[in-house]
């Protein structure tokens, strides 16, 4: 996102330049080559620089601000009677537009929480480096959802505490691994989190000052983009013909409320934008009635970024 500091900044290099632009250099020579000449073409390369940037601003100036009230009294009509809590938020990574739903709510992750073990994992080894049987069970976790692997790998990373420290890595303030031994309880699906946290994550899996190493960050987006039919509802639901997705689905039935919760997080890439999408419920009677609520909450908030062509 170009900050107003940056603005003034470019147009202030513009000003700059196109001032030394008009200002002669006498025409003395070095090694073969004009003195005046050299400095011209560095002025000439100053200057797009500065121009390009203040394409970029002017871009990014001309985007309409997301109407956030629009939006959240398009939830809230859709929400009214829909049981349970529920957080989200996008955001457009390209340009850091943004809106948020209920910030304040902290929710459990389910099985969204396997990204953050197989990034926490990554950031120790990278893919090349594990054993097979390792890089299986990462494939089984994400695609297929299968928490066997994920207790595995949760294992493998040092529980709550590594994935508790992964997440600082990553920026993530609200999410803390649950200690002890969680039997068929899943420790990984219990944690609360923000969804800011869960934009964070996922910002991490595309940023170049990511902790992840490339190679790393797009392995994990793969398996992300390959889960399999069946588990590939969420946030895709918002996507346009052509979109790219990636996503994680969590869903798990809690003990002491018998309700369920229901989250999606992932990136949808279209049109040289990454927007990353958060969406966290509770309280569902029914894991189809959890999905409908995500999905139905996506939809309307990406109205609110861009509309699809088809």
């Amino acid at each position: 996102m170009i900050t107003s500091r940056e603005q003034a900044t470019a147009r202030v290099a513009v000003a700059l330049v196109l001032v030394l632009s008009l200002i002669a250099v006498p025409e003395k020579h070095e090694g073969g080559v004009s003195v005046r000449a050299r400095q011209v073409i560095q002025v000439r390369e100053v200057r797009e620089a500065a121009l390009g940037k203040i394409e970029m601003i002017s871009a990014a100036e001309s985007l309409a601000p997301i109407p956030a009230k629009q939006i959240t009294k398009r939830l809230d009509r859709y929400l009214a009677g829909r049981p349970g809590l529920r957080t989200a938020m996008v955001k457009d990574l390209t340009t850091g537009r943004l809106y948020r739903y209920h910030a304040g709510e902290r929710l459990i992750t389910a099985s969204s929480a396997k990204v953050q073990i197989l990034m926490a994992l990554l950031l120790e080894t990278s893919w090349a480096k594990l054993p097979k049987a390792v890089r299986r069970d990462a494939e089984l976790m994400i695609r297929y959802s299968d928490n066997r692997a994920a207790d595995r790998l949760w294992l493998r990373i040092g529980g709550a505490p590594g994935f508790t420290k992964a997440g600082r890595k990553f920026g993530l303030k609200h999410t803390h691994g649950v200690p002890g031994d969680c039997v068929d309880l899943y420790c990984w699906g219990i944690t609360e989190t923000s969804a800011d946290d869960q934009i964070r994550l996922m910002k991490a899996l595309v940023s170049g000052k990511s902790p992840l190493r490339a190679k790393e960050r797009s392995r994990v987006l793969g398996l992300m983009g390959k889960v399999v039919a069946g588990q590939d509802w969420g946030i895709g639901a918002a996507a346009c013909r052509g979109d790219r997705v990636a996503l994680k689905n969590g869903w798990l039935k809690r003990v002491s409320t018998k309700r369920w919760a229901v989250i999606s997080v992932g990136l949808i890439t279209a049109g040289g934008h990454d927007y990353a999408v958060a969406v966290l419920t509770e309280g569902s009677p029914e894991v189809e009635y959890g999905i409908a609520t995500v999905e139905g909450i996506t939809k309307r908030i990406m109205q609110g970024f861009r509309t699809c062509s088809e």
